[in-house]
């Protein structure tokens, strides 16, 4: 114990060291190259690895906090990471499970991995008992780097608020909680398992047989461990295949979606990374969500408040957006609603007007875009929208995006095969 207790003690003096000189590195290129601030933040990031790497997703998921040159900057700050080597991640297992056999537990794991993150890699593994999984192996170290870089944090924020007037850091107190709160969640795949059962959970109380999630296996699980089983199939990015292999490829994403609408109000969290690589078309045709490390909470008031919103705005009823707005936002402001309401018609209007099919385009920066501007519409007369608000509004922006190319004739929204009302049967949910 206290051998670990030294060593992370002088990892985390390397970590400071390191962070160190990266800012400095930074410090050199703005005085020589005078890159703008946005890009020169999120290429320092980066190169500080996960923990940072997660604060600019952060940034770019919370246009209410942050302005928009970084918000829409940190869009490209990706978490896909060069993998580490197959020795580094067999010191994680076996430190994991200390005292057991591996060979006892595992048949066989394949030290290529599938997919390398900026806080695990995910290996191919097949059990004694003769199940295909995945394991979700956290990198070593990672944990020790999160909660030094934390404590970094809260100096390191308030010099880039005297370097940079233009971040506007409302709560540095509040922000970094959040930050700290959501990432330690993040690291730990206890809780990760736990999203994931319950969502299977509320699959088998909603007879839902269309989709599915993967099996833990809770005996090979922990707190660095996600043992899973695997599921084959292909992405929903992989538009082409979903296309030749699906009858109706808008049955796809109105059952992906069905599912999740519903798990909004039944389950304690929601799926809050939900990207088309998240969802896999399976070969026997069920939808298959996976990877529950980021999730959200939703009060089911501000769930039927978006469904008031996003009904209005199909009917271009101003007013009852603004009211809508007023339900998900938080704000101690006395609120002119019709002033709101004219606001939200000049931003949205002239779309609908020009071409409502191309409100919501297939680029991600357009569909970000919206989203920005109605929260600065927002902010305008005082309304905070919480971060989960921000996830939430851009899940429902993802989603019409992707339905737009596998089914690109289809008005998502009118498809009466799409059930996003509270008081559904759940057999309304999931039905073909």
């Amino acid at each position: 114990m206290k051998k670990n207790i030294l060593f992370d003690g002088l990892r985390s003096i390397a970590r400071i060291g390191e962070t160190a000189v990266i800012a400095a590195k930074a410090g050199v290129k703005y005085a020589t190259e005078k890159p703008s601030n946005a890009k020169l933040m999120r290429e320092t990031f980066e190169s500080l690895g996960s923990t940072y790497i997660k604060l600019g997703q952060f940034i770019a998921s919370t246009p209410s906090l942050f302005p928009r040159e970084y918000v829409e900057e940190f869009q490209g700050c990706l978490d896909q990471t060069p993998s580490l080597p197959f020795s580094y991640v067999q010191k994680v297992l076996d430190a994991e499970f200390a005292g057991r056999d591996l060979t006892e537990i595992f048949a066989s794991i394949e030290q290529t991995p599938l997919a390398s993150a900026s806080i695990a890699q995910v290996h191919a593994a097949k059990l004694v008992s003769g199940e295909d999984v995945v394991l979700k192996i956290q990198k070593p170290g990672v944990e020790t780097i999160l909660y030094t870089d934390l404590s970094v944090l809260h100096w390191a924020t308030k010099i880039f608020e005297k370097a940079v007037p233009k971040v506007k850091f409302a709560s540095l107190a509040d922000i970094v909680d959040e930050i700290k709160t959501r990432m330690v969640r993040e690291v730990d795949f206890i809780e990760e398992a736990q999203n994931i059962e319950e969502f299977v959970e509320y699959l088998n109380a909603t007879h839902n047989q269309a989709a599915t999630a993967p099996k833990v296996y809770p005996q090979y699980s922990t707190r660095k461990v996600l043992t899973m089983q695997r599921l084959y199939g292909v992405p929903l990015t992989d538009f082409d295949v979903v296309k030749q292999h699906a009858k109706d490829p808008s049955q796809v994403l109105i059952t992906a979606m069905n599912t999740w609408f519903g798990s909004l109000m039944m389950c304690k969290s929601f799926h809050a990374d939900l990207h088309a690589g998240n969802l896999m078309l399976l070969e026997d045709g069920r939808i298959g969500f996976i990877d529950f490390g980021i999730v959200g909470q939703l009060n089911p008031e501000v769930w039927t408040a978006c469904i008031g919103f996003m009904d209005a705005l199909q009917h271009t009823d101003y007013t009852r957006m603004a009211e809508s707005m007023l339900k998900m936002g938080m704000t101690d402001k006395q609120i002119d609603t019709q002033v709101l309401a004219a606001d939200l018609e000049r931003l949205f209007s002239g779309a609908l007007v020009a071409d409502p099919q191309k409100l919501l385009s297939s680029n991600p920066a357009d569909l970000n875009d919206i989203m920005m501007d109605m929260v600065a519409v927002g902010e305008r007369h005082g309304i905070r929208f919480p971060r989960d608000f921000a996830l939430l509004f851009k899940q429902m922006l993802y989603f019409d995006r992707f339905m737009r190319v596998l089914a690109p004739y289809t008005d998502i929204y009118a498809d009466q095969r799409l059930q996003m009302v509270q008081n559904l049967e759940p057999a309304q949910l999931f039905k073909h």
